[in-house]
């Protein structure tokens, strides 16, 4: 054996090796979305508490469409990607690539509703939020979320208006010579490429900077409220808080912190995770498509671990969750039920929004109508999706 031969038999060696550990890294990626997007569905399914709050809708339909992601979109891009050839037919590669816009919008379309609905909870007061997001609503955002993206994924992709202008540049990619491979390639037009990554990406994240930014804005004035109060030692009137009072504020600043930390991380990860691929999406036709096929199958798939980080940033850092998920994984163990309503202990002023505290606006209120408190808190209410009880009624229990 010639000095040739042993360089390129260790060659295809060195690749078979990188095939397998490409195979599974991306076959944890996708074990990762199917479990914790299915764990996510089934614990609402099984939790009457989880099933009352209406962010929770959202939710279980992000859940239900990252699973999709994962079960219909990612298995073939992992085995395309391994055995560098398409072997379903040009059909398929349409129905999957249709399948992969439609499902990936659907799933940032779901993020972004998520956003809106904790806006509205946490900024607004609650007989707004109550007003805000009926029933009715939460299902037309929610058809809005599935219906909307058909109009960029099966529409335009089975009809191959995204091919306008372009048919023999992706002709010639889709079949190697050399090789004799063929290969699902997707690529798409000036038009088609602002339109589809204006409406399924640029827009929502948009509305999600706004509406998390607004939410960090409030969470950190109540902090600052918060962390005055504590400075004078007494509230603002000048008469000296109760011990339990003082406890209620210090928990309530640090949970407030929390949940401004947490939506940084959010949105942190939505950016990381889709920016890349949309900005390229945009300028790959300007530049005559010359951006790498290796570039965009990373940014591709980094996209796709969204659907995988989803669960853990929208449900498993929600308390409620982590025990409906602690009784599913533990067969029903006792010590992780839910404690009946008469041993909590939830601060009156405060009300929890699918893991998020924040300090309803009476709270403020009642720092220039002191002497009016007692009338003041019997007349608010809470929105419907969140279940705090009554000041007097935690007391006559």
């Amino acid at each position: 054996m010639d000095e040739s031969d042993i360089n390129v038999s260790s060659g295809e060696g060195f690749r078979y090796a990188e095939k397998i550990g490409l195979l599974i890294f991306l076959s944890a990626v996708i074990l990762m979305a199917i479990l914790g997007n299915l764990l996510v569905m089934v614990a609402v399914c099984r939790d009457r508490q989880l099933r009352k709050i209406k962010t929770n809708y959202f939710i279980v339909s992000l859940a239900f469409a990252d699973l999709l992601v994962s079960v219909l979109v990612m298995p073939f891009g992992a085995l395309e990607l391994v055995q560098d050839v398409w072997i379903y037919g040009e059909m398929f590669c349409l129905v999957r690539t249709s399948l992969d816009v439609l499902l990936t919008t659907a799933s940032i379309f779901h993020l972004c509703c998520i956003s809106l609905d904790r806006y509205y909870a946490i900024c607004c007061q609650p007989l707004v939020y109550r007003n805000k997001m009926t029933p009715l609503r939460i299902t037309l955002m929610l058809g809005g979320c599935w219906v909307i993206p058909m109009f960029i994924s099966f529409l335009p992709i089975m009809q191959r208006w995204n091919n306008i202008g372009i048919i023999d540049l992706i002709e010639k990619r889709q079949f190697d010579q050399d090789s004799n491979s063929t290969y699902c390639i997707f690529m798409v037009n000036k038009p088609y490429a602002i339109t589809c990554s204006v409406v399924a990406f640029y827009i929502p994240f948009i509305l999600m900077v706004l509406a998390y930014y607004r939410i960090y804005i409030t969470a950190k004035e109540h902090a600052h409220q918060i962390r005055l109060l504590q400075r004078a030692g007494a509230p603002a009137e000048g008469r000296r808080e109760p011990p339990d009072q003082h406890s209620t504020t210090h928990h309530r600043m640090k949970t407030e912190t929390k949940a401004a930390k947490t939506l940084c991380i959010i949105m942190g990860c939505f950016c990381l995770c889709w920016a890349p691929f949309f900005v390229t999406n945009i300028i790959d036709p300007f530049v005559g498509y010359s951006v790498p096929a290796q570039l965009w199958t990373t940014f591709l798939w980094l996209g796709y671990i969204n659907s995988g980080l989803n669960p853990f940033l929208y449900a498993f850092l929600n308390k409620a969750f982590r025990r409906a998920f602690l009784i599913i994984l533990c067969c029903d163990e006792e010590r992780y039920r839910r404690p009946s309503i008469l041993g909590q202990t939830v601060p009156c002023s405060t009300t929890t929004v699918n893991g998020s505290t924040h300090v309803l606006r009476e709270e403020r209120e009642r720092e220039h109508h002191r002497s009016n408190e007692t009338m003041h808190l019997a007349a608010s209410h809470p929105p419907e999706s969140i279940k705090v009880p009554h000041c007097s009624e935690s007391h006559s229990r």
